[in-house]
């Protein structure tokens, strides 16, 4: 899935590398709990809360690769559903605008086996919001020039 969204690099960047802002973009995140410092660098770990409340669990996304202002694959927890791993990539269309591709699959869990149609429909949805919040943030967002 992909998304052109009209601000430069930099402001999308700027959106993913402040952990604080992955509930407010991510759909089915709750709550952050913490992040760790250092983050985006690899291995460190967002730990949030994901699920509608009373059935919110507790997870972690942990970094796996980090090219600033290029690339960022997170390994996320979907727990009891299994894990997933989430590849973001981001390509200058114009110095005001970039696309952002957003690539999710399934990498251990009882969902990797059960993947069907209605998941793949899901997943599209889901994606297509999370890049529909992700593109209103790094509209409103202030990145020093």
């Amino acid at each position: 899935m992909q998304r052109v969204i009209e601000a430069p690099v930099r402001r999308v960047w700027a959106v993913l590398a402040d952990g604080w802002t992955y509930s407010d973009w991510v759909v089915g995140t709750a709550h952050m709990r913490d992040v760790d410092d250092g983050w985006p660098q690899v291995g460190t770990q967002l730990h949030h809360r994901a699920g509608p409340w009373p059935f919110s669990l507790e997870d972690t996304s942990t970094v796996l690769s980090c090219e600033p202002e290029r690339r960022l694959v997170l390994r996320v927890q979907l727990w009891p559903a299994g894990e997933g791993v989430v590849v973001l990539t981001l390509e200058p269309v114009r110095t005001d605008a970039t696309r952002v591709l957003l690539g999710e699959d399934f990498a251990a869990g009882p969902l990797r086996w059960l993947r069907t149609k209605l998941n793949d429909v899901v997943l599209h949805l889901r994606n297509e919001e999370t890049l529909d919040r992700l593109s209103d943030i790094a509209l409103r967002q202030k990145v020093p020039a």
